[in-house]
């Protein structure tokens, strides 16, 4: 069974979305369900089938969720050392090209979210940073082309 490094902020958020999809949204599904069902002939019914496509949706959410839980590999990043970078850093940068500072953390694939400066860890970028340390320089190969980027700091915060 594959792990999936996790930190605990992006595991909370996984078991806060499971929660809610088991305890709130599959009780109001089957509500709707149950309201549908009472207007009668189902065969016409768009109610009916709007629901059980939403309750299909809900279980396979659910489903997925419940097998990332299982393989989660929680690290503790504020127990995490060294000056190469790894899972979890928060890494600044500097585009070489533009001059324009970037702060990245490197998560797991299910809780990246690079409007909020966490990447996944098997993105291009995120592989290039692996094992680097301050003071390199990495080159990116991105849709827009090539980026080079320098390392400025590496903290696990």
């Amino acid at each position: 069974m594959e792990k999936f490094p996790m930190t605990p902020r992006g595991f909370a958020k996984l078991k806060e979305e499971l929660q809610w999809r088991q305890q709130i949204e599959r009780p109001r599904i089957i509500e709707a369900i149950a309201e549908a069902r009472a207007h009668g002939d189902l065969s016409e019914n768009a109610e009916y089938h709007a629901a059980k496509e939403a309750q299909s949706l809900n279980e396979g959410r659910i489903d997925e969720l419940e097998g990332i839980i299982a393989r989660a590999e929680v690290i503790d990043v504020t127990k995490l050392t060294g000056d190469k970078i790894k899972f979890g850093a928060t890494v600044t940068l500097i585009d070489e090209d533009t001059e324009q500072e970037k702060v990245y953390q490197i998560v797991g694939d299910q809780e990246a979210d690079v409007k909020e400066g966490r990447i996944s860890i098997s993105s291009p970028i995120a592989r290039a940073l692996i094992g680097k340390s301050e003071g390199d320089t990495i080159e990116v190969n991105a849709p827009g082309g090539a980026r080079s980027y320098e390392i400025l700091s590496v903290k696990y915060i």
